[in-house]
């Protein structure tokens, strides 16, 4: 099986996506959504910016890797009674079912950026992207202090080193990196532009239960856990996850969890 495609299938995403809906409506009602927008969500997850952008009247595909998480955007969408919301599996480094020019708004929101070959991901995105059109992407910002870029840092630490040829997708936080891929897609420096953005998770119950679904649903820290758990360094892991956790929760509340973290927002305009 494709390596990306079993990472994300692996444990149970929507446990860790509902912690980030509100600020995924946030983000979508922030990007100016009209009736009728022809919008693709690549990385799409089960529906976080997607089901928010067909809510305002967006005609919206979502494309993901992971089954599990197409099939659980379906049944979103199908429950919400959202007729121009779809979801479909699909490789971002190679959308060959979908046709050039087909797109207004090309938006990947922490999703394209854990594929492969990111130089294949750009001219993807831009080949599906009509004239006149935008891509948006949110992208983890690498060494960057806030909670996501930390628990791929922790969780890197205590898993065996990647495969030769390996790009982090932590690169994408990289503002040099990111106009390169897209300048190599055909797209003037110009045109690309980068604010940095805010994100919150909001769980509740504690810090410590928010880092056991980390724990038990999502891949990344699945995979870290398991070679800790070789190597008898489990508890250190907790430990160090547990500390970060606490130290960054912002909830007044003893059973709430509310951690903001940093991203880098990209926008392209093309002609």
């Amino acid at each position: 099986m494709n390596p990306n495609k079993a990472l994300w299938e692996k444990g149970d995403f929507t446990r860790i996506a509902q912690t980030m809906r509100e600020s995924g409506e946030a983000l979508i009602k922030d990007l100016r959504i009209t009736k009728g927008l022809k919008v693709l969500d690549l990385g799409c997850g089960d529906g976080t910016t997607a089901l928010p952008a067909a809510r305002l009247g967006a005609d919206v595909l979502g494309v993901d890797i992971a089954r599990n998480l197409v099939d659980a955007g379906n049944k979103h969408a199908k429950a919400e009674g959202l007729t121009d919301c779809k979801f479909q599996e699909g490789d971002a480094t190679n959308l060959h079912e979908l046709k050039d020019g087909s797109f207004d708004l090309v938006m990947s929101i922490f999703g394209a950026m854990f594929a492969p070959k990111p130089f294949d991901v750009a001219k993807e995105m831009v080949r599906v992207t009509r004239p006149g059109g935008r891509i948006v992407m949110g992208n983890w910002i690498p060494n960057d202090p806030t909670l996501v870029a930390q628990i791929l840092k922790i969780s890197s630490a205590y898993s065996p080193p990647p495969p030769e040829g390996f790009v982090s997708p932590m690169t994408w936080g990289i503002e040099g990196n990111v106009l390169e891929r897209f300048e190599g897609a055909g797209v003037p420096r110009e045109k690309i532009s980068f604010i940095r953005d805010t994100y919150a998770f909001n769980f509740h119950g504690t810090p410590a239960e928010f880092v056991d679904a980390f724990r038990k649903y999502y891949g990344p820290t699945m995979n870290a856990f398991e070679a800790a758990e070789k190597n008898g360094r489990a508890s250190d892991l907790q430990k160090e996850l547990e500390g970060l956790f606490n130290s960054q929760n912002k909830s007044p509340s003893k059973n709430a969890t509310s951690i903001p973290a940093t991203f880098l927002r990209v926008t392209v305009a093309l002609n």
